[in-house]
């Protein structure tokens, strides 16, 4: 199944951030392009996500410095530019390799994407990576270890429930059950003609 693959890719992903631990960490992608292109979309997105799960948690320091803040907080804004090209990549890769199938007349459209639900799954490995972290520090307290596999649980159950979700969108899609539409992230905020505060600055 899809998901089994991607789940697996994206607990690779982590598990190879964390060996660093570092956002400035270099890069290398474990799939080539030309041979394995969905499973090299799949790394790359998972990539973006962890960086910035760790600069989100950087940010929200007490303590940072107040410039520090404002350079990490373009280095957000660019992480999210990327993370939402990724969507749009994994999600033409599906049109293509969905785009002879013909929808049945009675085929429905999903509430979202299959690539904004990898989204969210890749968002929830990391998810699990943390909270599993949590529910096993040394340091902390039984109760605060105990609150934490409990979410965990939770997540875990998640990750079943939204893989199976994905799965059959696929097949359904694959089938001409469901049909699949692309609207293009119209973001507005970093383009320098639709945001007024940039455009202002030409």
């Amino acid at each position: 199944m899809f998901s089994e693959k991607a789940n697996k890719i994206f607990q690779d992903v982590i598990a190879k951030y964390h060996v660093v631990n570092a956002v400035d960490q270099p890069f290398t992608n474990s799939y080539n392009k030309d041979t394995n292109l969905l499973e090299h979309l799949l790394y790359r997105k998972c990539w973006i996500d962890t960086v910035q799960w760790h600069y989100e948690d950087i940010i929200r320091d007490p303590q940072i410095d107040p410039v520090a803040a404002l350079k990490l907080k373009r280095q957000i804004d660019a992480s999210n530019q990327d993370r939402t090209d990724m969507v749009e990549y994994i999600d033409s890769y599906f049109l293509e390799k969905y785009k002879d199938v013909s929808a049945k007349p009675n085929a429905t459209i999903n509430t979202e994407s299959p690539a904004w639900g990898i989204d969210r799954l890749s968002i929830l490995a990391l998810k699990v990576y943390h909270m599993h972290e949590e529910a096993t520090r040394n340091d902390a307290s039984d109760a605060h270890r105990a609150a934490c596999q409990t979410k965990l649980d939770i997540l875990l159950e998640q990750r079943v429930d939204l893989s199976t979700a994905i799965d059959t969108l696929l097949e359904d899609i694959s089938k001409g059950d469901k049909y699949m539409k692309v609207y293009k992230q119209m973001k507005m905020y970093n383009d320098d003609e639709l945001n007024p505060v940039l455009r202002s600055q030409k």
